[in-house]
């Protein structure tokens, strides 16, 4: 017999979507479809899953993995993890070695299923499931040719021409420089134009000092409500991929940053403060798209060890102490964010798209 959720657990949850860098292109998304479900995405994937469990659809034992279930939502999986999360608190699903979560509870071994949509009772009208809208066919790969441009300077966006070089309608084009837009990789200038907004290294301090502010802050007040549970399976990927290193995707090294500074930051109760940092997170972005694509992976693996240190404080109810690692992590991180702009800057010509135009200044 499965326990209901408990209110304190979503409401925490509700909390730690709102503000979120990596989630706010999808809660826009939403907020343009009619006839769609507005509750959070991770609530939508929860009620999916927990119907299914309760129709025997999902059989007890089941394997459920982030990746797999993220792709039958058109999700990233930071929504599906905090899903997940949610229904082992209900007593619905229990963690397996920390790489999943196993249908039901006892101590029965794992069922490798593959999940169809079938099984989670989606259809193309189904209210529970999430249709991928247009521009995110094209904001991952337009993100980081954008990023990529800025290091270059100061370039101005034709959406008309972003739209004919994508195949997409201007509107889908308009939808992702919007997207863009709220991380401040793109802005619009006194006209109105699009603009994109150069990487410099004044701008990369900026940047920097923001999140050395306010980031410790943000921490020490998420870190009575980020959910034991949900720690524990961040810590335990951490473990995984220290010893992996660098036997690591770019993407799986994306997550490890999202866990730290959006997801357990996204905790902090106070709006206004994560608010003022989610310009900030652009800098998580620059290294995302560099490292891995134009830089080889690090020899010394670059922020694994130290993002550990932080919830080893944290486990240990040390607040004070992990706000200060975080803080340390943040201040040593940013030479070597300059270091690999500059080498990009220096050993690369760019590649400048139709769409875009060099601003000379």
């Amino acid at each position: 017999m499965s326990r209901p959720l408990s209110a304190w657990c979503i409401h925490a949850m509700v909390r730690a979507m709102n503000g979120t860098g990596q989630d706010l292109a999808e809660a826009g998304a939403e907020g343009g479809e009619a006839g769609l479900d507005k509750s959070p995405l991770y609530l939508r994937i929860r009620d999916v899953l927990a119907q299914a469990i309760s129709a025997g659809r999902l059989p007890k034992g089941a394997l459920l993995l982030e990746g797999p279930v993220a792709a039958l939502f058109a999700s990233t999986r930071t929504p599906v993890r905090q899903a997940l999360v949610l229904l082992e608190e209900g007593g619905m699903v229990r963690r397996f070695d920390g790489r999943g979560f196993l249908v039901g509870q006892g101590r029965s071994g794992p069922k490798r299923v593959a999940l169809t949509p079938d099984m989670l009772g989606l259809s193309e009208e189904a209210p529970g499931l999430r249709k991928a809208l247009g521009w995110e066919a094209i904001y991952e790969s337009l993100e980081r040719e954008m990023v990529h441009l800025s290091v270059f300077g100061r370039h101005r966006i034709n959406e008309v021409e972003l739209a004919r070089a994508r195949g997409v309608g201007r509107q889908v084009a308009r939808d992702a420089l919007t997207r863009l837009e709220a991380l401040g990789i793109v802005e619009k200038d006194e006209r109105m134009r699009w603009t994109l907004v150069p990487l410099d290294e004044s701008r990369m301090r900026d940047l920097h000092d923001i999140r050395v502010a306010l980031e410790p802050v943000a921490l020490m007040q998420a870190a009575p409500f980020i959910p034991p549970a949900e720690r524990r399976m961040m810590s335990d990927r951490l473990e995984e991929a220290l010893a992996a290193y660098p036997d690591l995707s770019v993407q799986a090294m994306d997550d490890l940053e999202t866990d730290l500074h959006i997801t357990c930051l996204g905790y902090c109760p106070n709006r206004e403060l994560l608010i003022a940092l989610r310009r900030a997170r652009f800098m998580l972005n620059v290294s995302k798209h560099i490292i891995g694509v134009s830089h080889r992976m690090p020899a010394a693996e670059p922020f694994i060890a130290e993002h550990l240190a932080v919830f080893r404080a944290l486990d240990v109810e040390d607040i004070a102490r992990a706000a200060e690692t975080l803080r340390h992590h943040i201040v040593v991180s940013l030479p070597k964010v300059i270091s690999r702009v500059a080498e990009l800057r220096a050993a690369h010509r760019p590649d400048v798209p139709a769409y875009a135009t060099p601003v000379a200044r």
